[in-house]
């Protein structure tokens, strides 16, 4: 078996837990950089030995970003600070908040993520780093506001065939996208809700506290972001974005990770609120969605999976009451997949959201009883 490490980053300093066996049993080290926070951590296994990375603040001497060659027993700091700003920027790096190695077809190049909303690229693999000043002079950048842990740019996402195209996530900026290098960038924020703006400002062009964005790198195109209140999903890399929450206990949280291999399949780990940071009913859960079909245009759940997510619900003690999707490209009116799947779901009732009319949905209810399908009106409490 090969050798399998995870880094743990904390603000007592930086665990790694190493595994021989499939990742069945693992042995920890005592914490390095003890009583140090670890804000980010990396491994770039683009050439051997692999280098991890750390981000550590070191409290009174600043942001320190390290790496090792012999896989954290040993560490190299260089001689000048790898990361700061130019002189009359007036700005100082606060915190290293992510370090993103780019694609195989870069060897050298390392991008990370700092605090204030900065980005900075590394052609030397990490040992210097300068200022990305595409973004640094967007215009948007004065209106930038900080999220609740800081002003940071915590995720970078590199296009995995085009070193050109490159997503960034700050909080609370929201996403942007260069297609050129970094030269520009564009926010990429259409239909992120920014919730705690006044309602009728909750869809600005940039100011979306988004805390995370993933994606699978066989297919870039499709994201999944995890905001403020709200988890989306975008079909033309960052383009648009449309709600996917259905059936999770809160649509608050921070983490999101793509399945490695399978690319419809996404992690989420839902939190209460934001002013209350901690999983529904205190209960360690983790939430997964999984198309079969593979496709952007047709949806069908597993049927193990449908087996286990209404096994959980009946634990405990709720009811389906109804289950709504989209339609994009016809009317809102149950197909014959949806008959089918509704064989053993008697009393739930179907919402059907029909997109074929672009820019005007039309939301229908419906209830699907031994084949038959029967049209029921809807009624809107909002006030």
């Amino acid at each position: 078996m090969g050798l399998a490490i995870l880094l743990i980053g904390t603000r007592k300093g930086l665990m790694i837990a190493r595994s021989t066996d499939d990742r069945r049993t693992w042995t920890t080290n005592d914490f390095q950089f003890l009583n140090q926070e670890v804000y980010s951590v990396a491994i770039d296994t683009r050439h051997d030995p692999p280098r991890i990375f750390a981000g550590v603040g070191t409290g009174h001497w600043g942001p320190l970003l390290t790496f090792s060659d012999d896989l954290g027993k040993s560490w190299t700091e260089p001689e000048e600070p790898p990361i700061g700003f130019p002189p009359g920027s007036d700005a100082a790096v606060a915190r290293v908040w992510q370090i993103q190695p780019a694609p195989a077809d870069q060897p050298d190049v390392v991008y990370a993520g700092v605090e204030p909303h900065a980005l900075f690229r590394s052609d030397d693999r990490g040992k210097s780093f300068g200022l990305v000043e595409g973004l640094w002079n967007h215009p948007h950048r004065p209106s930038w506001m900080p999220g609740g842990g800081g002003a940071c740019l915590h995720t970078i996402l590199p296009h995995p065939a085009d070193p050109d195209d490159l997503l960034v996530v700050m909080s609370a900026a929201g996403v942007y996208h260069t297609r050129d290098g970094g030269a520009s960038w564009e926010p990429a924020n259409r239909g992120i809700q920014a919730a705690f703006l006044p309602e009728d400002q909750r869809f600005p062009v940039f100011g979306q506290c988004v805390h995370k964005v993933a994606f699978h790198p066989g297919r870039p195109e499709r994201l999944f972001a995890q905001n403020h209140f709200g988890v989306y999903r975008s079909e033309d890399r960052g383009g648009s974005w449309t709600p996917i929450e259905s059936g999770l206990p809160s649509n608050f949280g921070f983490a999101l990770v793509a399945h490695p291999h399978r690319p419809d399949t996404l992690y989420s780990f839902p939190l209460q609120a934001d002013a209350e940071r901690f999983p529904p009913e205190a209960k360690l859960r983790v939430y997964r969605t999984e198309n079969i079909h593979a496709s952007a245009l047709k949806f069908e759940i597993d049927p193990m999976e449908q087996y286990r997510i209404t096994q959980a619900i009946e634990e405990q003690g709720w009811e389906i009451g109804g289950i709504y999707h989209s339609h994009v490209r016809s009317e809102p009116k149950p197909s014959q997949t949806d008959i089918g799947f509704a064989a053993n779901m008697s009393g739930v009732e179907w919402i059907i959201v029909g997109l074929a009319h672009g820019e005007e949905p039309e939301v229908r209810s419906y209830l699907i009883e031994g084949g038959k399908v029967e049209r029921v009106p809807i009624e809107s409490t909002a006030s």
